[in-house]
């Protein structure tokens, strides 16, 4: 969160030391973060409006963050995410992937079908750990494939509780381009279909990323980084009737998910 503007004047005040040493760290990650929440680039006075730091105090860290390469300046003098981030995010991805993997294995034994882990990177969806299904037919995704939020079930379970105008600069920023003829192409009717993720507590891909494939997702609560887990199979198989007896699996293995991240330790 944010501080306020009382901590802010407080913490500013505060002589260097240790614990100065920490909040300097802290503020760093979090202009990173929001850089990232922003789409990767954004101005000095972007980042001290959203923060509430002041700008000498986002000037001299951003100073640092761009002479480790984890920022790098742009000839516009807006700042972006530096490619020295790309190895420690690549990296952690891994790590998590072989954390998810065992919960994966539980829902592909529970639903015989394939189940996937996915992130929300800037404004792409990653997948980041998979467990296939036993059938012989496989779906589309692997481990490392990026695709757009707005046709995918793990993407509208990430985004479901953002708030609209920034789902709205997303889906500007992607054009929302179709996948299938399935595929939501109209950002009011994305909206509308965030609506019913929030309702109904999971995400639905029907057809709208490939012909013939259906997906439930649901978010892992409490995530260190946005995530969320789905199942992926024939529509054959993949039925409202199957839906009712999947979602509640696909939940329970959330919530297991969420504690063992909480922890750092895999299941």
């Amino acid at each position: 969160m944010p501080p306020s503007s009382a901590s802010t004047s407080a913490a500013e005040a505060k002589p260097a030391g240790a614990s100065g040493g920490v909040q300097s760290l802290e503020r760093a990650f979090d202009l990173l973060e929001r850089m990232a929440d922003a789409g990767g680039e954004v101005g000095l006075s972007e980042l001290s409006g959203s923060s509430g730091l002041p700008l000498p105090t986002i000037h001299r860290l951003m100073r640092t963050l761009v002479a480790c390469g984890y920022v790098r300046q742009q000839p516009n003098r807006r700042y972006a995410l530096g490619p020295r981030l790309i190895r420690l995010g690549e990296s952690a991805s891994r790590l998590l992937g072989t954390w998810a993997r065992p919960f994966l294995a539980r829902l592909v034994e529970e639903t015989g079908e394939t189940a996937n882990m996915a992130l929300l990177d800037g404004d792409e969806i990653v997948y980041v750990a998979q467990v296939p299904s036993r059938h012989a037919v496989r779906m589309f995704t692997e481990v490392g494939r990026r695709v757009l939020p707005h046709s995918t079930g793990v993407g509208k379970a990430l985004l479901a509780n953002h708030p609209p105008e920034e789902v709205r600069a997303l889906l500007g920023r992607t054009g929302m381009p179709a996948a299938t003829e399935k595929t939501i192409t109209d950002p009011e009717r994305f909206l509308d279909a965030l609506a019913d993720v929030r309702r109904l507590g999971y995400a639905v891909d029907d057809n709208e990323q490939e012909i013939g494939v259906r997906c439930l997702a649901v978010p892992v609560p409490n995530s260190p980084t946005s995530a969320a887990i789905s199942i992926s199979g024939p529509t054959g198989r993949v039925t409202e009737a199957a839906t009712d007896k999947i979602v509640p699996v696909l939940q329970d293995v959330a919530a297991q998910l969420s504690v063992a991240l909480a922890n750092q330790t895999p299941a």
